[in-house]
């Protein structure tokens, strides 16, 4: 057959420049483009200010010393860092059992319950509630019961706010892993229990722990529940006494009239985000080596 009554058979395959599907597909992909800039653009310039300002007073000083006063130079917010790992990590302890059992309920045991629909909608319903709201509770709950600010109770104050992300993720997390494992390990003999610790729990582990990370990153950045229950100190952590907080003492130094606090709060925020980067980066390798095994 000549390449005349090939051409004449065989259509032609080749993506021509201006037909309409590929003028529409060029349009569309260069307002996705210009969308994903526009939205970068503000996260970079963020980074960047923080990188510039923050950057210039990130010494080793400001991780050992406690806040200076009024007219003091120099100083650091050891003692925020330490008290927001702290009240971070009460919240974690008590979000994350919570929000992990809640979803293997959720996901497993009672899906299509009355409980399980509640829960559900109490959760993403709290998701999307003022975190305001929490430190008025942990308030009420917590700080008039001990009489007093303290870091216990910003912990509890967080963990409200930790506990939906927790459990709506690891609920997803749960229901992804395929039903043929799950049958597998019930056609192998094991019972629910063996078969939720064996082998569900392990394959969603990766992403709980991603919910789990992101918990965190919300806890960490929270000033408004902090303000009610752990409310500040320029002394080191004493847990049943007023602790101080990166997130507090960026609010604070933030909108006093003193450079070397403004420089402090710049620095600290600079702080916070490589905290949550960390974390993140902490919880991507445990997911990889994870999945690996």
């Amino acid at each position: 057959m000549s390449d005349y009554k090939k051409q004449e058979i065989l259509p032609n395959l080749e993506r021509q420049p201006f037909e309409p599907r590929a003028l529409k597909s060029i349009v569309l992909s260069t307002i996705t483009v210009i969308c994903a800039v526009i939205a970068i653009i503000p996260l970079f310039s963020v980074l960047i200010m923080l990188l510039y300002r923050g950057g210039k007073r990130l010494k080793l000083e400001v991780f050992y010393s406690l806040p200076p006063t009024a007219f003091d130079l120099g100083g650091g917010f050891g003692n925020a860092i330490l008290g927001t790992l702290f009240m971070v990590g009460v919240g974690a302890l008590i979000s994350v059992p919570f929000g992990v059992l809640a979803a293997i309920f959720l996901a497993e045991l009672g899906p299509y319950s009355k409980v399980a629909r509640v829960a559900r909608f109490c959760a993403k319903t709290m998701t999307g509630l003022p975190s305001i709201l929490a430190g008025v509770f942990a308030y009420a709950a917590v700080v008039l019961v001990m009489g007093t600010y303290s870091a216990w109770a910003g912990g509890i104050a967080l963990s409200l706010l930790m506990i939906p992300v927790v459990m709506l993720t690891t609920e997803e997390a749960i229901k992804m892993v395929p039903e043929p494992m799950k049958e597998a390990a019930f056609g192998m003999g094991c019972t629910q229990a063996q078969s939720m610790t064996k082998v569900i729990l392990p394959v969603a582990l990766p992403s709980i722990i991603t919910g789990v990370v992101l918990a965190v990153a919300r806890a960490a950045g929270e000033t408004a529940p902090l303000l009610f229950t752990a409310l500040f100190s320029d002394y080191w952590l004493r847990a049943n006494e007023p602790t101080a907080s990166l997130a507090v003492l960026i609010y604070n130094y933030s909108g006093m009239p003193f450079e070397n606090q403004i420089e402090l709060a710049w620095a600290a925020s600079l702080v916070l985000v490589l905290l949550v980067f960390i974390l993140n980066m902490i919880s991507r390798a445990i997911g990889r080596r994870t999945r690996i095994k």
